[in-house]
Order: C-alpha cells, then sequence, then structure tokens
C-alpha cells in the first residue's frame, strides 16, 4: 500500500503563503542545499504528485518553463501528476490526470500503489485528504520567519487530529523540517488489512 504524504513549507506562525495568492516570500527564509537535496529525494522515491486545482495552475506555469534549478524542473514536469477539481476540463502539463473525486481516487491509487504519494501545497486539499483520513504523513519545513498573516496550512477542524512525531532536523538555513505520522491513516489502513 501506497503512502500519502503531505509537503509543504510555512512559517513559524502557520502560513504556507502569505496575504495573497502565491505570495511565497517564506520560501526565501528556508531555501538552501539541504532543502534541495531533501527536494532531489522526493523525485526519486514518488510514485505519484498530487495538487488541488489551484496549486497545480501555479506549478505548472512554473515548472514548465522553469530554468533556475534543472534537476528538480525535470523530474516536476516529468512525474505521473493528479490534479483535484471538480471545474478543471483537462490538464496540459505532461503526465497528468483530473480527479473530481480525489477521495475515492486517492483511495484506490493508495490500495494499489507501492511508492509514496506526495502533496505539494494545496491546503484545502490537504483538509480534506485530513478529514478523510487518508494523509499518512505530514512533512512541514517550517522558515524562520513570522508573517503576522497569511492563508494557514492547517484549517480549523471539529476535533483534534493527533500526530505521532517521526524526526525533526535542522536544515542549513536555520529552518527545521519535521515529519508527523497521523493516528487517523494509521487506524484506516488497520481496518482495511483486517
Amino acid at each position: 500500500m501506497a503512502k500519502l504524504i503531505v509537503w509543504n513549507v510555512i512559517s513559524l506562525d502557520g502560513y504556507f503563503e502569505g496575504t495573497q495568492p502565491w505570495n511565497l516570500a517564506l520560501h526565501e527564509y528556508i531555501w538552501g542545499e539541504d532543502l534541495r537535496e531533501l527536494s532531489l529525494s522526493f523525485g526519486e522515491n514518488l510514485g505519484l504528485l498530487v495538487f488541488g486545482r489551484v496549486t497545480y495552475e501555479g506549478m505548472a506555469a512554473h515548472w514548465q518553463s522553469a530554468t533556475d534549478d534543472p534537476e528538480i524542473a525535470a523530474y516536476m514536469n516529468s512525474a505521473p501528476k493528479l490534479v483535484a477539481s471538480r471545474t478543471l476540463a483537462e490538464a496540459t502539463w505532461q503526465n497528468t490526470e483530473v480527479a473530481s473525486d480525489i477521495v475515492g481516487e486517492l483511495t484506490r491509487r493508495k490500495q494499489e500503489g507501492e511508492r509514496p504519494i506526495y502533496v505539494f501545497g494545496s491546503a484545502e486539499l490537504t483538509d480534506a485528504l485530513l478529514e478523510a483520513g487518508l494523509v499518512d504523513e505530514l512533512l512541514v519545513g517550517v522558515s524562520p520567519v513570522i508573517l503576522g498573516a497569511g492563508n494557514p496550512l492547517f484549517k480549523p477542524a471539529d476535533q483534534p487530529r493527533p500526530l505521532t512525531l517521526l524526526d525533526a532536523r535542522p536544515l542549513d538555513t536555520g529552518a527545521r523540517s519535521c515529519g508527523m505520522r497521523s493516528r487517523a491513516a494509521r487506524a484506516r489502513r488497520s481496518s482495511i488489512a483486517s
């Protein structure tokens, strides 16, 4: 069974972007060689990249013409991708499919796959997948900056979503990466295996 891993960068106060969409200035404080190596490791291991529609549009616009890091651009462009959308008619980025029932589609792909499924960005999608119990791990880069306002990665929930810390590592920029396992996904895996 494939693991579903959410990856994102947040500010110390929990925002994954500033007050305007695609205001990603917080990335300037975390990007360095350690994060680049982590990004390359995603490309070596992934089975599927998943985005919400808004993140997909921004990622596609950037990576299809990116020249700043050819190695990362190569895997971003060649990797199999899935975009969650009820409004997008077709996806034009290489190797991309569209799914209107993302929970059903990812449930099926997790059962059939073996390689990790990564969700990049996509706070609304992350919330839906957490609610459905499909997220196995959260990998969060904590950027050493307080934004003060912006779009929070984690949305309000009706009840706590317990996690277990897997690791926390310092990065060369003074930032940290933290990996956490979702207890809800572990319980769901156990019920499927029974």
